[in-house]
């Protein structure tokens, strides 16, 4: 399984339309996250169903549960990139729904 930095994923961020997943729950995900990602929480992981042709960028709270989802969709066939550190470690901008 592939790994970048959260400060990878920034650059990438700036320079690149990618396909970031924020696998922790629903709540989490509400209270703060990176605007450009997408929520699906690792509950529910086995149930996803993108473009195989695609890589995903999965981060989670601090990369233990991206790292199980990553393992996951990879054995489905998909290409996933995982996010150490998580969003203990991000430095950029989130947003929240409350």
């Amino acid at each position: 399984m592939k790994e970048i930095s959260t400060n990878e994923l920034m650059k990438l961020l700036k320079n690149h339309d990618i396909n970031l997943i924020d696998v922790r729950t629903e709540l989490e995900y509400a209270g703060s996250h990176i605007p450009e990602a997408q929520n699906f929480p690792l509950e529910k992981i086995a149930k996803f169903k993108e473009d195989k042709s695609q890589s995903y960028y999965l981060i989670c709270r601090s990369g233990n549960r991206s790292a199980q989802a990553a393992a996951i969709l990879e054995l489905k066939g998909y290409t996933t990139i995982n996010v150490q550190g998580g969003m203990l470690d991000w430095q950029g901008k989130t947003i929240s729904e409350f």
